[in-house]
């Protein structure tokens, strides 16, 4: 139950990821690779030659990033949002979508030191908090390390609930329960 519970918060985790607290373009894609639809293939080239012409165009960047993020396209994503941060790496959701399609790609160490650097920007990041736990769970298998991060995720939100609505403290405290000696 525990075991479905977070692996249902990490699907989830990934539309938790793209929640902006503040006026930026979300990026989701919980429910699987969608067809690129022809919007998006024209926003896509239209970003592209933005990026060609103005090369320093931070924001051409990330919304490229999100558009790959968008199509499921995590490599062409990292390479967007890592262009996007070379140019200016003072900003917290960018890191953390980065750190989301490192996970993706199948590379959690990657999507770990960008939380970390999501969270070091801005320590009340509870989106790079939650998504840290959820790798360190599930891909590291250091479920320590996961409740470490969520914890301090409650810290700064007592009533801070996974996707599917399960308060995390409840899950915290199943996880310690199944981890005792008994």
């Amino acid at each position: 139950m525990l075991v479905a519970a977070v692996a249902l918060g990490f699907i989830g985790g990934v539309v938790f990821s793209a929640y902006r607290l503040g006026g930026t373009t979300s990026a989701t894609n919980a429910g699987g690779p969608m067809p690129i639809t022809a919007q998006q293939e024209d926003m896509i080239a239209s970003l592209l030659e933005r990026t060609r012409n103005s090369p320093e165009d931070v924001e051409a960047w990330t919304q490229l990033g999100h558009l790959y993020f968008d199509t499921d396209q995590p490599v062409k994503a990292i390479d967007a949002y890592e262009k996007s941060l070379a140019l200016d790496a003072s900003r917290p959701d960018v890191w953390t979508d980065l750190g989301v399609m490192h996970r993706r790609n199948g590379e959690p160490q990657k999507a770990i030191e960008a939380f970390d650097k999501a969270v070091s920007l801005r320590n009340d990041h509870q989106i790079a908090l939650y998504n840290k736990g959820i790798v360190l769970m599930h891909d590291l298998k250091d479920p320590q390390g996961a409740v470490a991060a969520w914890e301090k995720l409650l810290e700064l939100n007592p009533d801070a609930k996974t996707p599917a609505g399960d308060p995390l403290k409840n899950i915290i405290e199943q996880m310690r329960k199944n981890n005792s000696p008994s």
